[in-house]
């Protein structure tokens, strides 16, 4: 065991140092109150110092120590070797002997929290401002007394001031706040490096020649996709996300795939929501996915009706399913749920009464309280063997295509809500992907197909007779008519694709012997 009261300096009887210097002051004064009381000389900065001194806590300045005042505006203040000399030496004759013929002390606690740079980029501050609340001398000593973290207790975090407190401190906690202190300086220069290169650390705009992620345990989950694989659930940055940070209201802690398919459930839900500007009638919006795959979605004029209608589109899928509703869920709402098993239900809001409800009825129902997805990453990372394959997400919106129709028929008013509907939905299904719908309903899907005719074929026995009168959305464009053929004959009258494929004019010219109306997007939404 290493002792965090062990004598260190250089001269015989000397007083133990701790050099602070914090921007986050959260209960430093205390803190340093406390080191006072177990004998420690205190250095400090700026307002650190004030902070401290205020409190009538006795302290020194660092220039006190250095015998140089602090210089240009502040930026150099910590940089000299009676500061890293008294951290980095190493605690043997041969270093304290150096130091003790210059006449330096060591110093044997650092704890230090760095200038507020993501705080001040992320309330839109200047680029002055910004660079001037670029750290030098707090990741200099933090990296400093990490690398000599046997003989220095490196603090970053508020957290941890209660281990620089006890008797002794072992060799393992040592090495883990140094490990601390040098993903603390990870992540504040990746914040740097991306807003440098005109982004920021949780939202990347471009794809740089290297991309740091920056990623810290969120939740920790029983294990993966499977028993035998360990998982986590990580942030970006300090970013947030609606089901990161969702609250649970009921129900047995989340697992991995719940995360999974929570998120895709919701990003369709949140999508569905955006277009209530062109389907006024409804108000509420109901996603139901099973294994990342929309299964059942529907809008209605209330979360109840919205529910049914889309368990109602496929309730063998739906069992066992995580469900996404857009607007707060009642008592009455929660009651609709009875008799069918749900793994996930998140909302905006869920009434008291309902919470209660489905703890008493539901306990293994993870119900959750999510806001709408603010600042989403444009990244999308895929694991690959060895690597990772990165690409900008998949966000463009309904309002950003030129919709074309290029049949005589055009579509009704009624066939236009349902196509946009149909397109939200076969967006976020996995590749190959067809849905069918009709009056706000999914009346069939079929994703994850090798084939577009399978996937096709897929939806249309999913559907049944409810095919008659439905529109189809398809993610990517048809190389052949088959599917304009199938569609036709189950009684599909509109059809929406992106188009661009070499036998256009053959599936158009289906499209007009049939009576089928179709609409190019000009924009494909492979999901693979």
């Amino acid at each position: 065991m290493t002792q965090s009261g062990t004598q260190s300096s250089t001269q015989t009887g000397a007083r133990r140092r701790a050099l602070i210097s914090v921007s986050d002051k959260t209960g430093v004064v205390e803190f340093a109150r406390q080191l006072e009381a177990r004998g420690w000389e205190i250095l400090s900065t700026g307002g650190t110092y004030q902070s401290i001194m205020q409190a009538g806590i006795a302290a020194r300045q660092v220039s006190d120590v250095t015998g140089f005042p602090e210089m240009l505006d502040g930026r150099v203040k910590t940089l000299h070797p009676a500061v890293h000399g008294g951290i980095l030496a190493v605690r043997e004759p041969g270093h304290l002997g150096q130091l003790e013929g210059h006449g330096i002390g060591t110093i044997d606690l650092v704890c230090v929290n760095l200038y507020p740079f993501r705080e001040t980029v992320a309330r839109g501050a200047p680029d002055a401002d910004v660079i001037e609340n670029i750290d030098i001398g707090g990741p200099a000593m933090i990296r400093s007394a990490a690398k000599n973290h046997a003989g220095v207790l490196v603090l970053v975090d508020p957290a941890d001031y209660s281990v620089a407190l006890q008797d002794e401190v072992s060799d393992a906690e040592r090495r883990r706040l140094a490990a601390k202190a040098y993903r603390h300086t990870s992540e504040y220069d990746a914040a740097i490096t991306a807003y440098l290169t005109g982004a920021s650390d949780e939202l990347p705009t471009a794809l740089p020649e290297t991309l740091t992620l920056n990623l810290t345990r969120a939740a920790q989950v029983r294990y993966g996709e499977n028993p035998h694989q360990p998982g986590a659930i990580y942030r970006l940055g300090s970013a947030t996300g609606p089901v990161i940070d969702a609250q649970v209201v009921a129900g047995k802690p989340m697992s991995f795939n719940n995360y999974a398919d929570a998120d895709a459930a919701w990003a369709l839900c949140q999508e569905l929501a955006a277009q209530e500007a062109a389907l006024p009638e409804h108000a509420a919006v109901c996603v139901a996915v099973k294994h990342a795959n929309p299964c059942g979605v529907a809008v209605a004029a209330d979360v109840r009706v919205a529910w049914e209608r889309a368990r109602d589109a496929d309730t063998l899928s739906v069992f066992g399913g995580v469900v996404a509703v857009s607007q707060p869920v009642t008592l009455e709402a929660a009651q609709a749920t009875r008799g069918t098993f749900l793994e996930v239900l998140i909302a905006p809001e869920v009434t008291p009464e309902a919470a209660a409800w489905f703890a008493e009825k539901k306990p293994d129902l993870r119900v959750l309280v999510a806001a709408p997805a603010q600042g989403v990453s444009v990244l999308d990372v895929r694991p690959l063997t060895g690597g990772f394959a990165v690409q900008e997400r998949d966000a463009r919106p309904w309002d950003d295509l030129c919709p074309e129709v290029v049949t005589k028929r055009e579509p009704t008013e009624q066939e236009w809500l349902d196509l946009r509907f149909a397109w939200a939905t076969v967006k976020h299904a996995r590749s190959n992907a067809v849905v069918l719908a009709k009056d706000g309903v999914t009346v069939g899907l079929g994703a994850g197909a090798v084939s577009r005719i399978w996937a096709a074929e897929r939806a249309v026995a999913n559907a049944g007779d409810k095919a008659q009168g439905s529109v189809l959305a398809s993610e990517a464009f048809f190389p052949f008519d088959d599917v304009v053929r199938l569609a036709a004959s189950v009684g599909v009258t509109a059809i929406l694709q992106p188009g661009g494929a070499k036998r256009d004019p053959e599936v158009i010219a289906a499209c007009n012997e049939l009576g089928i109306s179709m609409v190019f997007t000009g924009s494909r939404h492979f999901k693979h």
